[in-house]
């Protein structure tokens, strides 16, 4: 058998020391089998991994994404699972002082055993089990775990209630809580080995965490402090090399001594991409003894202070992040996981999604409480790319049990992710729950309830949301801590005026997309509105080349109630409604893009009274109508172009009051730009109807109105014309009525296809302005920029990325075609 050897190469000083006694690491990854504990027959199985992926290897199971399979493998859930290995181990190995198993993540009610000794019994999905197993080993191992469905444990706890918790079972169980079904994603409540399972065998001292504490930080030196855990029953005489970007910094000897403080020279900052350079230092410490290493653990760190500013003020209380002592306007999404299946996402997922975060402007993106707290990967990139954490601990609409074990537990899972992810750079904060306070609140969960219950349940929500989790994060990070998103429901009217907020008027309640131009909070952590994935994830979800949206397999991957309707009555009301499917998924594109920038650009607009625009949701768990504005093959959809175009650091964005035009430019830079702002109202023909030029100043960090026009003393038909305002690179073209009073010209758009070694560069002309100009094609690929408007008698680049060597089948749609 095959064992992964995880071994630690350490250079010092640039010299390889060739005198080292470090731990070894051996990852259990393979010659694993599973079987349902009923059953005889074992088979192969991937860890880690889960049991739905691994039956799907198999071919036991038909393919829960495709069609309406999800409810033929519900099965699945319900049964008891088991795994097993078998690995060698050679004498040296066996002669280490120390031996542990390490289980980073077992889903979820686990017994393991090792050579049919019962090591552990685990409750938790989120929360690594480390166990000591040298009395255990031999050279010959076998390893095995039993998972037992969720529903035994649940349906037990829930009988020793006195009362009911909303919502179901799924509260009992620390796990993703999303995998219980959602109203964007599947019922897949998994079971297996969902993260790597080590052995660790060492003679002396083994490093089991660094926290990288930042003391303080000025230009001239950074404070730093390392907080080291080791593990080892001799500590005396232990040296502590400290290294900075590969250079010396630090010798430090002390017994019994982990906790070193060093300094930093000039530091640099890390900043959100955006307004700066996320520079990371690299982190290394050796632990040696006798010239001897003995361990040593490196990380990446950057150096800069988030704070979360809530200051009352005349109109409630403010709600913005601070990094380097400056406010910085948060722009992004609300991040669910990207797999039902947490296997199937690879390395190559996270940088491309994160790499279209970057792309798109947003330099925050929320982790959802309802998910996972995400692999390493993710927060790494993060940190290398300059993109702001909103950490969820993992609680979303619901209420929680409050019993010893329930909160036991809690605790441990909060100090094991929370020290997981205390070095992070890209971490702003931690909030303790999504919307279960607003649910109890506003969602009728207290209803026919007494007196007694109410505070009962009440008084559980506190301990782990006003106790366990803040003391958790103030003890083990320098993070802030929120307790729950948001403050105060929408139903509360002091939604507007302090805290964050989750704005679901406009969809849940089906206000008009105005409504996000009429109340703007200080901090919107959550808006959203559906729209149909592209064409290519329908056809895969029908198995089919013909695109049906009507077939019963596309219903069952639209996961709201009311979700079809919805768009259906919001497009009659701004859009044209075609009969085509291809026309209609293009219009819900269409629509979606035009509701969330409504809302992104009206909280822009109110800065600094709005600090923060976070669109629900960047990303889907399988392939679905929903929320996301990337879907789930990585496809843009209109509103991650449009997002891209409305979160530039320098923005137009008009409105109009009563017949007065308002321009304003915003600025999120810390450097004043100035210029000159031009506007001309124009034909969709290509006429100038008016046109004005000045020169302008606009201050760093800023939103304000840089030009009024008196609509009333300039003739011309609104429902004929465009406005195109340019400031140096930004520009921003505005309408006076909604989409489908445009009267816009039908005529043809004329295309020039170049090919390049990367792909294909797409020239386009109009005679006539053309509106939400679509390319698509069969080849897979990325377009640099889509559903963008065409101005008359310009042409327009595109560049198409794509493997393919000819592209014969492109085919253009714009809104002048309905």
């Amino acid at each position: 058998m095959r064992i992964s050897f995880i071994l630690i190469l350490v250079c010092c000083y640039f010299n390889c020391q060739p005198k080292h006694d470090i731990p070894v690491t051996l990852e259990l990854q393979d010659n694993w089998c599973f079987k349902a504990s009923n059953k005889i027959n074992w088979l192969p199985a991937i860890v880690p991994g889960n049991v739905f992926s691994d039956l799907l290897e198999n071919a036991k199971i038909p393919d829960p994404f495709v069609e309406a399979h999800e409810d033929s493998v519900q099965w699945v859930s319900k049964t008891d699972w088991e795994y097993k290995t078998s690995f060698q181990l050679d004498a040296k190995t066996l002669q280490k002082k120390y031996i542990e198993l390490k289980f980073e993540g077992l889903d979820t009610y686990a017994k393991v055993y090792l050579n049919n000794t019962l090591l552990i019994k685990t409750d938790n999905a989120f929360r690594e089990f480390t166990v000591d197993v040298k009395p255990f080993l031999k050279a010959e191992n076998t390893l095995r775990i039993l998972f037992e469905n969720t529903s035994k444990y649940e349906d037990e706890v829930k009988a020793n209630l006195k009362y009911t918790l909303p919502e179901g079972n799924r509260v009992f169980t620390r796990k993703a809580q999303f995998q219980y079904g959602w109203d964007w994603g599947p019922k897949l409540n998994t079971a297996g080995i969902w993260r790597p399972i080590k052995l660790v065998a060492w003679n002396t001292v083994k490093i089991k965490d660094v926290y990288i504490k930042q003391r303080d930080l000025h230009d001239s030196t950074a404070t730093l402090e390392l907080d080291l855990a080791i593990q080892g029953n001799d500590k005396s005489g232990l040296e502590y090399h400290i290294l900075v970007n590969d250079e010396l910094n630090l010798i430090y000897s002390g017994e019994n001594k982990s906790i070193i403080p060093f300094e930093i020279k000039n530091p640099k900052r890390w900043w959100p991409h955006n307004l700066g350079n996320p520079y990371l230092y690299d982190i290394k410490v050796l632990v040696k003894k006798d010239n001897i290493i003995l361990d040593s653990i490196s990380a990446k760190k950057g150096l800069r202070t988030i704070n979360l500013i809530t200051e009352k003020d005349s109109l409630g209380a403010s709600f913005y992040f601070e990094v380097n002592g400056k406010p910085i306007y948060a722009k992004g999404a609300n991040y669910i996981p990207q797999h039902s299946m947490q296997n199937k996402v690879t390395d190559e997922h996270y940088n491309n999604l994160l790499n279209n975060v970057v792309e798109a402007n947003m330099n925050m993106l929320r982790v959802w409480g309802g998910g996972i707290y995400e692999n390493n990967i993710f927060y790494n990139l993060c940190d290398e790319k300059g993109i702001l954490i909103w950490q969820d601990f993992m609680f979303a609409c619901a209420m929680y049990p409050g019993d010893h074990g329930f909160l036991e537990n809690v605790q441990y899972e909060a100090i094991d992710n929370v020290k997981r992810l205390r070095n992070h750079a890209s971490i702003a904060l931690w909030c303790g729950n999504n919307e279960s306070s607003e649910g109890w609140h506003r969602w009728g969960w207290q209803n026919g309830r007494s007196e007694a219950e109410k505070s009962e349940i009440w008084n559980d929500y506190l301990k782990v949301f006003d106790s366990i989790l803040p003391n958790t994060v103030a003890t083990f990070s320098d993070t802030d801590y929120w307790e729950t998103s948001p403050k105060f429901g929408r139903g509360n009217p002091q939604f507007e005026f302090q805290g964050d907020a989750h704005d679901w008027w406009v969809w849940h309640n089906e206000y008009p997309f105005e409504h996000f131009e009429d109340q703007v909070p200080r901090f919107m952590s959550e808006f959203g509105f559906q729209s149909f994935p592209s064409y290519e994830v329908i056809n895969y979800i029908n198995q089919n080349d013909s695109l049906d949206i009507t077939s019963a397999g596309f219903l069952n991957h639209q996961k709201h109630s009311r979700g079809f309707q919805l768009i259906n009555e919001y497009m009659a009301r701004d859009y044209p409604v075609p009969k085509n499917p291809k026309d209609y998924v293009y219009m819900s594109q269409l629509l979606q893009a035009y509701g969330i920038t409504k809302g992104i650009e009206a909280q822009r607009r109110a800065k600094p009274y709005n600090m923060g625009s976070l669109y629900w949701q960047l990303n889907d768990c399988w392939p679905a109508v929903s929320w996301s504005s990337v879907d789930f093959f990585g496809n843009w959809k209109a509103l991650h172009y449009k997002a891209k175009r409305s979160f530039e650091n320098v923005l137009i964005s008009s409105e109009v009051e009563q017949d007065t035009l308002n321009i304003f430019l915003i600025n999120d830079t810390f450097k004043t730009k100035s210029g000159l702002l031009t506007t001309k109202i124009i034909t969709f023909l290509g006429d100038i109807v008016w046109e004005n030029s000045q020169e302008i100043i606009v201050k760093p960090d800023s939103s304000a109105i840089k030009q009024r026009i008196n609509l009333s003393g300039v003739l011309f038909n609104k429902n004929q014309v465009f406005i195109v305002s340019k400031f140096q690179e930004a520009e921003s073209i505005f309408y006076l009525v909604k989409p489908k009073k445009l009267e816009l010209p039908l005529k043809a758009i004329q295309k020039d296809v170049v090919k390049t070694d990367e792909g294909f560069i797409i020239t386009l002309s109009s005679k006539t302005f053309q509106k939400d100009v679509f390319l698509f094609c069969n080849e897979t690929g990325h377009f640099s920029d889509n559903y963008f408007n065409l101005l008359p008698h310009e042409r327009k680049q595109v560049v198409f990325k794509t493997k393919a060597t000819e592209l014969v089948d492109l085919q253009i749609i714009s809104l002048n075609d309905f």
